[in-house]
């Protein structure tokens, strides 16, 4: 009894073309597992060098072929393409603040100044160590130790002709010009060549006093014997005075002019020179100065 009824012709051909296929790949199976009973195929030689050159003769024996292991196609880059999560920014806290580091000051070192050097000459002393201003020529005295012949008194580097008393003491002639202006003067014995030198002494040229008045005013008589006014400065006084007066028990009037009075110094000899003057506190009687005319004499 067959076991599948074949009644179309369509049917017949497919089974028979099954079978033919089923047998040709029971055949082509048998030859793969159990017909090759020959040599393996030919396998390039691995052993051959890089230029084409046969291998050396192999040992005596078995030897196994390596196995070559082509991985070329497997090592490819790999592209990763990763973009962090998004994280919330964290709060800011206003009482952090950065805080530099402190400033590290830079020490510079201060030289220590070298001592200055003893001066061969002492001066001592000054006589006189105070003068006024606009006086006249006067002697001035130097005391010390180890003067020479060779050296001079010298004033705000102008040397004086100096006579030599003795190894400790030396004298000269200070002109008026040197004095004609208030302030100090530095005063050193030395050479001319400066080898011997001494310390520096000061000499005070103080400001002369000066009458405390002013002109404001002449009467004028007969033979020329004019009286000045004055006013004081300070209690605003009125004084009248003439030629020959002191005023102020130091200030002897010399000349009574229009423009100006001239009064001198009976100390110091200095002489002042007092120009008119307008005092707002005469009020209505200020006027420059005028010659009057009176009828004492015939």
């Amino acid at each position: 009894m067959p076991l599948v009824e074949i009644n179309s012709p369509a049917d017949r051909k497919k089974l028979i073309v099954a079978i033919v296929l089923g047998v040709i790949a029971v055949a082509v199976l048998s030859y793969a597992l159990f017909g090759s009973s020959g040599s393996a195929p030919a396998r390039p030689n691995a052993n051959l060098t890089k230029a084409g050159t046969p291998p050396r003769p192999a040992a005596s024996g078995p030897v196994s072929a390596p196995l070559v292991v082509d991985d070329t196609a497997a090592m490819q880059p790999i592209i990763f393409n990763f973009s962090p999560p998004a994280v919330a920014e964290p709060r800011r806290n206003i009482f952090a603040f950065y805080e530099p580091p402190p400033r590290v000051e830079k020490v510079v070192p201060i030289p220590v100044p070298s001592p200055t050097p003893t001066p061969p000459l002492l001066l001592a002393s000054l006589s006189p160590a105070n003068v006024y201003a606009r006086t006249a020529d006067f002697t001035m005295e130097i005391s010390g130790d180890k003067f020479t012949p060779a050296v001079r008194i010298v004033i705000d580097n102008r040397e004086l002709p100096t006579r030599f008393i003795g190894p400790q003491q030396l004298a000269a002639t200070v002109p008026a010009s040197v004095i004609a202006n208030p302030g100090a003067r530095q005063v050193v014995v030395r050479t001319s060549d400066s080898v011997l030198y001494s310390n520096v002494a000061i000499l005070n040229v103080a400001t002369p006093p000066i009458p405390n008045y002013n002109y404001v005013g002449i009467i004028g008589k007969r033979h020329f014997n004019d009286w000045a006014v004055l006013q004081d400065k300070n209690s605003k006084d009125i004084v009248n005075v003439q030629r020959g007066d002191v005023l102020g028990g130091r200030f002897r009037v010399t000349s009574i002019s229009e423009r100006e009075l001239v009064v001198i110094d009976t100390t110091l000899k200095i002489k002042h020179t007092l120009p008119f003057t307008r005092d707002p506190s005469l009020g209505n009687q200020m006027r420059p100065p005028q010659r009057a005319e009176t009828d004492e004499e015939p």
